[in-house]
């Protein structure tokens, strides 16, 4: 599956966040104990991240991890750049599917559970580690493919897709269950915040002038 090998920045998406001071972290995704949904084989996952608009509260993709071939325990390489707002909420939610093709169409893919939080809770945890569970949570079912997708929350408590809504059998799973965890960890960039000082010097140099040294 093609994956896109550059990670937007938060600013990108809102033109408010541009304003507000901020240092960027990098987060770095793992999963424990995921659904297993191949027959023969472990499922193949990849995770999905997504940012709200800190003005219309509307979910945005940010960026996709690579797929993992056949675990249930995935600890993902790439990694997903963030500017961090000071004193900003910035929700974060984070889907897990079950790759089973090449297509870069998420409803062509088994959703395996997702978790939501603010970037302030991995920043503020422990160690800047945050493990919270995966649920499948409320869920439609796609009407091109019949795939189960994830219902979004608007913010105000609704949750809301745009899909026909099914019940929990459709994606192998009951609306709530617990689906294995993730595991979130940040790290500030701190070569964002230093200052280089360079020196430069020269030997040899051609002589420019004619009555004197350049």
């Amino acid at each position: 599956m093609e994956q896109p090998e550059d990670m937007a920045s938060l600013s990108e998406f809102d033109s408010l966040a541009g304003s507000i001071p901020a240092t960027k972290v990098e987060i770095t995704v793992s999963c424990r104990n995921l659904l297993d949904k191949d027959m023969f084989s472990k499922s193949d996952p990849l995770c999905v991240m997504y940012t709200q608009g800190m003005e219309n509260k509307q979910w945005r993709e940010f960026g996709r991890t690579e797929v993992i071939d056949n675990t249930l325990n995935p600890d993902f390489v790439r990694k997903f750049i963030v500017d961090y707002f000071f004193e900003e909420k910035q929700n974060l939610r984070f889907d897990l599917y079950d790759v089973d093709s090449k297509s870069p169409d998420l409803s062509k893919h088994d959703f395996l559970g997702q978790a939501f939080c603010t970037l302030g809770e991995i920043v503020g945890s422990s160690g800047s580690r945050l493990e919270k569970p995966l649920t499948i949570g409320a869920f439609s079912l796609n009407s091109r493919t019949g795939k189960p997708m994830p219902a979004v929350s608007n913010g105000s408590g609704l949750w809301m897709e745009g899909l026909r809504t099914t019940g929990p059998e459709a994606s192998g799973g009951v609306a709530g269950k617990k689906c294995g965890s993730i595991i979130l960890s940040a790290e500030e960039l701190s070569n964002c915040r230093d200052v280089a000082t360079m020196q430069f010097c020269a030997n040899k140099l051609d002589k420019k002038d004619f009555f004197g040294k350049s």
